[in-house]
C-alpha cells in the first residue's frame, strides 16, 4: 500500500525489453533512502519489487500485461518518474490508500496556471470516469489528487506549486499519457451495485 504523496523523482537509467517484457533500472533523488531486495516502490504509480540493487541504481521486472495497461513501456533512458516507497503501518495518510495497481490510462488534455495554482484536464475511458467522483479521490501516476470537475469521460484537477515541484506533473503536457488509478472503495461499491443489479434483474426474468 501507499499513500499517494509522491516523495520524489527518478532517473530512469536503463530499459531493456526481452520476450515482452521490461527491466527497468532508476536512480532515486538523493534525498531518498534506498529501499531492500524485495520492496515494493511505486514508479508512476505502479507497485513494483525490487530485484536488484546496486550503488547507483535499482531495477524492477515488469511483466507485458502491466506494460499493456500502463505508461512505463513508453520509459527509456532520460525518462524521469515519479517514486514513493511502500507505507508503514505507522505512517500518516496524507493522501489516500493506493494500492498501486492501476486501472488503466488517462490522456492529458490540458495544462495551465489559474488561481496561482495549475489546472489539468485529463480524459479517460467511459468505464473509469463512471468511479471518480468529484472531491473524491484518484491516483495520477501514483500522486492522490482531488477531483475538482468530473465527466464520464474525465475530470481536473488542480495542482499546487510544491506538488508540481516533486512530481512529474511539472513536465506533463498535452498528449501526454497518465496512470490512472481510481479509488478503492469506488471499485468494490461498483462492484457490489453491479451485482446487486445483477440479481434483481435475473429474479425479474
Amino acid at each position: 500500500m501507499f499513500t499517494g504523496i509522491v516523495e520524489g523523482k527518478a532517473d530512469v537509467v536503463r530499459v531493456e525489453f526481452e520476450n515482452g517484457n521490461m527491466r527497468l533500472s532508476v536512480r532515486p533523488g538523493t534525498k531518498s533512502r534506498l529501499p531492500g531486495k524485495g520492496e515494493s516502490i511505486s514508479i508512476n504509480g505502479v507497485c513494483l519489487t525490487v530485484c536488484s540493487i546496486t550503488k547507483s541504481a535499482l531495477s524492477f521486472d515488469v511483466v507485458a500485461e502491466t506494460l499493456r495497461r500502463t505508461n512505463l513501456g513508453l520509459l527509456e533512458k532520460g525518462s524521469r518518474v515519479n517514486y514513493e516507497r511502500s507505507m508503514k503501518s505507522s505512517d500518516l495518510i496524507g493522501g489516500h490508500l493506493v494500492t498501486g495497481h492501476i486501472d488503466g490510462t488517462g490522456t492529458v488534455k490540458r495544462v495551465l496556471p489559474e488561481g496561482g495554482s495549475t489546472r489539468m484536464d485529463i480524459a479517460v475511458p467511459k468505464q473509469l470516469g463512471s468511479m471518480i467522483s468529484e472531491k473524491g479521490f484518484v491516483a495520477v501516476d501514483g500522486a492522490s489528487l482531488t477531483p475538482a470537475k468530473v465527466t464520464d469521460r474525465g475530470f481536473t484537477v488542480y495542482l499546487i506549486p510544491e506538488t508540481r515541484r516533486l512530481t512529474m506533473f511539472q513536465s506533463r503536457e498535452k498528449g501526454d499519457i497518465v496512470n490512472i488509478e481510481v479509488d478503492l472503495f469506488a471499485k468494490y461499491v461498483k462492484k457490489f451495485v453491479e451485482a446487486h443489479m445483477s440479481e434483481r434483474n435475473a429474479k425479474r426474468g
